[in-house]
């Protein structure tokens, strides 16, 4: 039903940055894809248990490929298109309130 246009080897790729470290991406991709693609499994972990999630739905009903994007927190990466230059973090466990504890 669906078939690529071009090969994959013959798609343009763009650097982007997983937690500090430059990996090359397959352009016009979903974040979630390229990531897989580029062996970077799980995105995150839940907030409870710290267990391991991936991308399950790639249609943005799940939320288990909650990333950073580029600051953002709680970004669907499925929903997402890479683009050159891109900062991505993977979520471990709960993030913080961003309140002080400082009085």
């Amino acid at each position: 039903m669906f078939r690529r246009s071009m090969s994959s080897s013959q798609m343009p790729c763009v650097m982007i940055q997983v937690d500090g470290r430059p990996v090359s991406v397959r352009e016009g991709l979903p974040l979630a894809l390229a990531l897989m693609e580029a062996g970077i499994v799980p995105l995150r972990r839940s907030q409870i248990s710290c267990a391991p999630r991936s991308p399950l739905c790639l249609m943005g009903v799940c939320f288990e490929c909650l990333v950073e994007v580029d600051g953002r927190p709680n970004v669907q990466s499925c929903m997402v298109e890479v683009a050159d230059g891109m900062n991505v973090h993977l979520l471990n466990g709960a993030r913080g309130l961003g309140v002080s504890n400082d009085t």
